[in-house]
């Protein structure tokens, strides 16, 4: 009998076959192992009892010496193939014993069908099945469980579950085998359900059933569920089985009970390489480097096999700067134990060193020898130049990608969207997307309209998020945040009503990016009712979304509201406290803003960039230096002097604050400024008198190839004027739409009637005034009413104040500087008339202030 008979082209010939001719041609020439002549039962049993001890060859060798074997000996002989991996060879050795004559039974089946899930022989197995249902194995348990299995782990879960409905079965064996094909097939809610039933029907579980339902728990988070299967897994003794013991570990893991995770992990009697790495992960998940760190050290001392999942997820929770050193240690032991030719560890390795700032050893990791041939680590280093503000660098490689042959995979693709700024470059990238046939995944189509949303293309990007075939519950949500952003909030609020009515998930994210829609006072009535959604959804108590609503609150000029809503949370964040401190900073509530950040500092709130930036704008405008120096000295303490917001707020407070000195040092500090650091250095000069520094900041600028934009203009216009650079400003002026694309606004009319006025070239403004291309506005007309007062032109300057009048009748401004200018010359008799009609038409001249 020969029991390694390749499998022929046919899967199920029934073609007949002297047995006595199989034997004589068998290839085995050593000594029998056992008599041929003795029974098949003892021959049998000796083979079993080799199977049994792992000696496959041996068992196979007596099978092939029976000369008339028994359908016992048929299926041994699978069974060996089975624990030998030779699948292939189990199909075939079904097919001989079919050919033969023999009626498969029971175990027949469930060996064989074994054989098809692991070979992933979905034509074998659609035929298996078929007989299975023509010779009435159907109904059999045995039978039932491969068939259950089979479905479930070649992707056909339905089919399981519709099968396993079509009988009555109390086989745990079964019921394991759906519950686990469910959780495989992440339907996790359908494997809990599963078990409800099971239990339900008085058919108890055991360890196999426990581990499958707590990772269901686990992946869906059900935190409360899973912690009762916990306890009856204790109750059955099924707690220190190390699969189970792993699965309540993760389970605790990740719902984010590190402290129980931690319990339960030290309770183990056993701890295997997932263990180690379900603890490791946990505290990956809490961004813990320390103890994940701690933890992977204890497992390598107690000489557990580390695997790639285990180093990814050290690696994963390596995402500050402060920890490089660790991600140095590990990159190490990963060279030395021969890891490091793993292009998962691999990747993991280039994003953690991105994570912590070391882009050139992201780099370094990345040129090593095989990293070109996996798409996935050029996604990975894309990702990481990204992560690191490396936006050219990162298009530069996507590009270069191309030319190495090379498709990039979704991931690539998401991660070079959220950095395109160029209209042309998005289109093209949106072109290979559809040729590449990525247009219908969800991560790629969320980036595509996300990138038009952010070139301000909000139309084209309505309109890809329409054509999108699936969307979540983020698509809709960036998409409400794009029409938020883009001031469109109608359609945004008109969007979120869509997803209710669609019965998409709402979650902390969407609210937060509808309620920005609702932040203004004609949508107050809507804010409400969003909020009072949040409140019967049982998302509002969020600091998330607390603080959502403190801003919607504040910008709808409702601080009694916003402070509600602020004294209401009991476990303020960060997020809160920043929103609250900018809601009193936006409402020029100065006093309040301070005192809450005061309170914020003795609850042990951080400083972080967001509140440090509305503080620090209030001290600019209060001149409060000393505070602001204060707070620059936690700014450095808190190591976030690299954020530009940060750094731009504090240029602007020491400019105010009369310190411009200090300024400069602020702003030569900082390696790569932003747009809006530069037109604070440069309007904190010009504002100083010092026009030719400004002037010289701007140049610098436009050298490391910041463009500038409307603001900044401002600021070079007002650097002209404040030191008498007429043809200069005119120069600069003339550029804006020729060089920059920048067509002029009022502010910068008015910058140039201001420098016109200052150099005294009165007439020369109003003619400037009479020939703009849009009509001059009370802001222009009272440039030119300084200008008067200045150079004592009171005729013109009456003109000025009428024309100001005319557009702002409450404007006290223009009384007072005519009144001055009628002092300044000695017409009292007009200065009487002018503060009489001030007091006829209910203005008063407002007090001045001064900061000593």
């Amino acid at each position: 009998m020969k029991w390694r008979s390749p499998l022929s082209s046919s899967l199920f010939p029934l073609r007949s076959s002297n047995l006595h001719s199989r034997i004589s041609t068998s290839t085995s020439t050593s000594k029998p192992l056992i008599n041929p002549h003795s029974d098949v039962f003892s021959a049998n049993c000796l083979a079993d009892s080799h199977l049994k001890r792992g000696r496959i060859e041996d068992a196979l060798h007596i099978l092939d010496e029976i000369p008339q074997p028994n359908l016992v000996s048929w299926n041994l002989a699978i069974s060996c193939h089975n624990h030998a991996s030779q699948f292939d060879r189990s199909l075939a050795t079904f097919r001989d014993l079919r050919s033969l004559g023999f009626q498969p039974n029971q175990f027949t089946y469930g060996s064989v069908l074994s054989a098809c899930v692991a070979s992933q022989r979905i034509d074998f197995s659609e035929q298996l099945y078929s007989l299975v249902l023509k010779n009435g194995f159907f109904l059999n348990g045995y039978v039932l469980t491969g068939l259950v299995d089979l479905f479930a782990k070649t992707g056909r879960f339905g089919d399981a579950l519709k099968l396993f409905s079509e009988v009555d079965t109390e086989n745990v064996v079964c019921w394991n085998a759906l519950i686990a094909g469910g959780v495989r097939n992440g339907e996790n809610l359908v494997a809990l359900e599963l078990f409800l039933e099971m239990v339900d029907g008085f058919c108890m579980p055991n360890g196999f059933t426990f581990s499958s339902v707590l990772n269901a728990c686990a992946a869906v988070r059900e935190f409360e569920m899973g912690r009762g299967i916990h306890a009856w897994a204790v109750k059955c003794n099924a707690g220190d089985d190390v699969f189970v013991g792993t699965a309540i570990v993760d389970l605790y893991a990740k719902c984010g009970d590190m402290y129980a995770a931690v319990k339960e992990f030290s309770k183990m009697p056993f701890r295997n390489v997932v263990s180690w790495t379900a603890i490791i992960s946990g505290f990956s998940q809490k961004e813990d480097a320390l103890h994940a760190i701690q933890f992977f050290k204890e497992m390598i001392h107690a000489k557990v096999e580390v695997n790639n999942f285990t180093i990814t997820s050290v690696l994963a929770a390596c995402s500050k700067p402060l920890i490089v050193n660790a991600v140095h240690h590990i990159h190490c032991w990963v060279l030395k134990n021969g890891v490091f030719m793993d292009f998962v560890v691999k990747n993991a390795l280039i994003s953690a060193y991105a994570k912590t700032g070391d882009v050139w050893m992201s780099e370094e990791v990345f040129k090593e020898a095989g990293v070109m041939e996996s798409p996935n680590t050029w996604s990975a280093m894309i990702s990481g130049l990204v992560q690191n503000n490396s936006f050219t660098k990162s298009i530069e490689l996507f590009q270069k990608m191309f030319r190495e042959g090379l498709n990039p995979d979704k991931f690539c693709i998401a991660s070079i969207l959220s950095v395109i700024d160029s209209t042309d470059l998005g289109r093209q990238v949106h072109s290979y997307v559809v040729k590449a046939g990525l247009v219908s995944d969800l991560l790629v189509g969320c980036a595509l309209f996300t990138v038009y949303s952010k070139l301000d293309s909000i139309d084209d990007s309505y309109e890809i998020f329409l054509q999108m075939p699936e969307r979540d519950t983020v698509a809709w949500s960036s998409m409400i945040a794009g029409f938020a952003e883009h001031g469109h909030s109608e359609k945004a609020l008109f969007l979120f009503r869509q997803m209710i009515l669609e019965k998409v998930r709402i979650d902390h994210v969407t609210l937060s990016s509808v309620l920005t829609a609702a932040s203004f006072p004609q949508f107050l009535t809507r804010g409400k009712e969003i909020h009072a959604y949040a409140l019967r959804l049982g998302l509002a108590p969020d600091s998330l979304i607390g603080g959502a609503l403190v801003s919607m609150y504040a910008k709808c000029k409702s601080l009694i509201s916003a402070r509600s809503i602020f004294d209401g949370t009991l476990h303020k964040d960060q997020v809160l406290w920043s929103s609250m401190i900018s809601a009193y900073v936006s409402n020029n509530l100065s006093e309040e803003a301070f005192l809450v950040f005061n309170r914020m500092l003795i609850a042990g709130g951080e400083v972080d960039r967001f509140t440090c930036s509305s503080v620090l704008g209030l001290c600019a405008n209060l001149s409060k230096q000393s505070l602001g120096r204060q707070l620059h000295a936690r700014v450095i303490r808190a190591g976030i002097t690299h954020c530009l917001s940060v750094s731009s707020a504090l240029v602007t407070m020491y400019s105010k604050c009369g310190s411009i000195d200090d300024s400069r040092k602020v702003f030569d500090e900082i390696e790569s400024p932003d747009l809006i650091t530069w037109t604070a250095m440069m309007d904190g000069y010009a504002q100083h008198g010092r026009g030719l520094e400004a002037l010289e900041i701007f140049s610098m600028m436009k050298e490391h190839g910041v463009k500038p934009d409307s603001v900044a203009m401002v600021g070079v216009l007002s650097a002209c004027s404040h030191n008498g650079l007429v043809d200069e400003g005119f120069l600069h002026f003339k550029s804006m739409s020729r060089d920059y694309g920048i067509e002029p606004e009022l502010c910068h009319y008015a910058c140039i009637v201001d420098l016109l006025g200052r150099s005294g070239r009165l007439k020369e403004a109003v003619d400037f005034i009479h020939k703009m291309p849009v009509k001059p506005d009370s802001l222009v007309w009272s440039t030119l009413l300084g200008a008067c007062r200045v150079h004592g032109d009171v005729e013109l300057g009456k003109v000025a104040a009428q024309k100001v009048l005319e557009l702002e009748p409450t404007d006290s401004g223009a009384y007072i500087s005519l009144s001055n200018m009628s002092a300044d010359v000695g017409n009292w008799e007009e200065v009487v008339r002018l503060r009489s009609s001030m007091e006829g038409v209910g203005l008063k001249k407002e007090y001045g202030w001064s900061v000593v």
